[in-house]
Parts: C-alpha cells; structure tokens; sequence
C-alpha cells in the first residue's frame, strides 16, 4: 500500500507546480506524492515540528543545506527536489523590465491557524516608512488578512494592502495560484523586506529583488523554539539583514537555500516523487 500523502504537500499548490514541470497529463490534479515535501524555508530539516512521519517515506527538501541538517539530526532519508518556487521561476517566460520595478513590498511575519504573532505592526510601519523609497505593498498572510484592524494600520498608512492567497489545510481550499501571485509580485517590487527572515525574503532574492531583513521579530504565540528561533537566524545568516544588505551575496545564498542550482530534471522529479508511472503530456 502507498503512505497517503500528506496534506500539507499540498500548501501553495506546491504539488501543482512540480506537476506541471514534471510534464504530467494532468497537472492540475497531481497524484499523492510519496514521501512528505517540504513546505516552507525553515532552520531545521525542512519539516515542521511534530509531523508524525511514516517510517521509511522519504523528506523531500528543498536544498543540500536542508538534507545536512536532517543528517544531523538523525534523519537518514532526506532527498534533495529544490524548492517548488525554484521550479516556477525556472518554467516563468515572461522577461522582468528591470526599468519598471519600483518601491517595496514588506511581509510582516505571520501565524497560523494554530498558533497567533504578538507584536506592534505600528512600530514596523514607522520604520518602514523611515527607509524603504517609493510605493509601498504590505502583503498580509491569510491569517493577518482578515483582521480588519491589521488591514486598516497599514491602508491608512498609505501602503497597497494584498494577501496572495489561502494555502491550504487539510486538502481543502488550495490557492493553486498561490505562488504564482507571489512571483509576480516580486516581479514588479524593486526591494523585498520582512521583520524576519523568512521563505518571502530567499523567493524575492532568488527573482531578482533587493531584499532587507529589519525591525521588531515580534513573537509567536507558544513558539517552538527546538532550532535556536530568531536569535540563530540572525546569527546565521547576517548577509541579509539591516536596512541595505548586499543584494549579490543574498542572491547566492538563496539559490542555495532553495535548491535552485540543483533542480531535477523532469523525469529525475517524477522518480523523486513517485510518479514515474503517471501519464505524462504527448
């Protein structure tokens, strides 16, 4: 029998995309993949903390970073995919007009539905508004999106408010289009910025941003802190933080966080995630 899919290989239409470069017959509709997919840049072994795992189901991370670091910690089955982002990029035709790109977009960093972010969005917005030049996006998580009060904070400071989109939960309600969104917004903003480094900062680098890590953390509600949390963060990864980090250094860093210099090839994907008996496109 094969392990189910987990759902949170789903987020962000994560599946879609490699579905789509995969070269698959029905992309729309990507069959379980089998093993658990990294969702998001994180500091550990990709995976989210207390993911009960089926033994012997392979991780599928984003990066050779990311596979060290499930060595280290004892997870011997982590197999390097590249990040779906990465695979997006790599399939995007549309050339940027770097001309055109202009002003900021700021990710504030989120919660979820299991756990909230404690912190004073006006504090940021004021030091937004100190350093960052021309028009100004505020792209809100789903979560933060729909509380009117953190939507209005940054409306009346005159910042275009978006959200790309839901990503998904328990097999319901996936953005396929989620990612796509997100790149085309990074397409037209000249800088990227967030209070904490986050997978938004790597993706923006990685498509040609400018890109800041700066102001108040804030805090996560009963934050999981097994990895080092914030302070590691920073400490790690210094190349990208204060109001003016070198964008060519941050660019480097970021094709390796996410694997964008070890992408698969279409069919080498479909081994990796057991889909070398789907139908593929003519």
């Amino acid at each position: 029998m094969l392990p189910p899919m987990h759902h949170a290989n789903y987020y962000y239409g994560h599946a879609h995309i490699l579905a789509r470069y995969a070269g698959l017959e029905d992309p729309m509709h990507p069959p379980r993949i089998q093993g658990y997919l990294q969702h998001g840049w994180n500091i550990g072994d990709g995976m989210a903390p207390g993911v009960p795992f089926v033994d012997g189901s392979p991780l599928l991370v984003w990066s050779e970073q990311t596979r060290r670091r499930a060595w280290s910690q004892g997870r011997r089955d982590a197999v390097v995919v590249g990040s779906p982002f990465a695979y997006l990029l790599a399939m995007d035709t549309e050339p940027v007009d770097e001309t055109k790109r202009e002003g900021t977009i700021f990710y504030p960093f989120h919660g979820w539905e299991g756990q909230q972010v404690m912190g004073d969005h006006r504090r940021l917005i004021d030091e937004l508004k100190a350093h960052e030049t021309g028009p100004m996006t505020a792209c809100l998580y789903w979560n933060e999106y729909k509380i009117r009060s953190i939507r209005k904070l940054y409306e009346n400071a005159g910042f275009r408010v978006i959200c790309h989109g839901y990503r998904g939960f328990w097999w319901r309600d996936t953005d396929r289009e989620f990612l796509v969104r997100q790149l085309a917004e990074l397409k037209r903003h000249k800088r990227v910025v967030s209070n904490r480094l986050c997978s938004a900062i790597w993706y923006g680098l990685l498509a040609g941003c400018q890109a800041a890590v700066y102001g108040d953390p804030m805090v996560l509600e009963d934050a999981d802190l097994t990895f080092g949390g914030e302070p590691r963060l920073h400490r790690q990864w210094p190349e990208v933080y204060g109001y003016d980090p070198d964008p060519v250094v941050g660019h480097r860093i970021a094709v390796a966080e996410l694997g964008a210099g070890e992408l698969s090839t279409p069919e080498e994907l479909r081994t990796h995630l057991g889909w070398a008996r789907v139908p593929v496109a003519a």
